[in-house]
């Protein structure tokens, strides 16, 4: 985590990254890590949010999540892409407990924690051979949903405000800021000086 005003060096992934990364995974019987990131870029959720997600909480389309940092139930709508992945993988998983934490760690317990999770990512980014312009962390994640986002509706401010309210930002200047887009405007701007 950065401190308040200083720039995270985090990056997101390509989209096609992700997606090869996502088959990869699963090929590779890296369930966890596969339903983690896939649940993570699609959803937005924070890595605390996720960690503690458990798969009787997705309900058909919606997965409800009480969420850590500010205490805010989310209903959050799980897109039929999604959905196939969570399926898929919870019948590979065998999982006959719904109840239980869906990123568990080797003792069964409790969930895997954060530090694990980042320690983790950097050797699948490594092994996968995936080029990340930053640190490697779960805030990629949400980077990666972001800069899908701003890329779809070609950064227009619109999507800057919707990213806002599902990042629970609290102004549009802080989410810019988060996905590294006021710099890249701040860049088009010296690039736009012609003679």
């Amino acid at each position: 985590m950065s401190l308040k005003g200083q720039r995270t060096t985090t990056s997101s992934l390509d989209w096609n990254d992700f997606r090869s990364l996502i088959a990869k995974l699963e090929r590779d019987e890296e369930f966890k890590f596969c339903l983690l990131i896939s649940i993570g870029v699609f959803t937005g959720l924070r890595i605390s949010d996720l960690l503690q997600l458990r798969f009787n909480q997705f309900d058909n389309d919606i997965l409800t999540v009480l969420e850590q940092k500010t205490r805010k139930t989310r209903r959050i709508k799980i897109n039929p892409d999604l959905k196939e992945i969570v399926d898929r993988i919870k019948t590979r998983m065998v999982v006959t407990n719904a109840d239980q934490y869906i990123f568990l760690n080797r003792y069964g317990s409790k969930p895997i924690d954060k530090s694990y999770v980042n320690v983790k990512l950097k050797e699948i980014v490594k092994k996968y051979d995936i080029n990340i312009d930053g640190n490697v962390s779960s805030h990629m994640f949400r980077k990666t949903l972001g800069n899908r986002v701003l890329r779809l509706n070609n950064y227009s401010n619109e999507s800057v405000i919707l990213l806002m309210e599902l990042f629970g930002h609290s102004s549009p200047s802080i989410t810019k800021r988060y996905l590294g887009l006021r710099e890249r405007e701040i860049h088009d701007v010296y690039d736009s000086l012609r003679l």
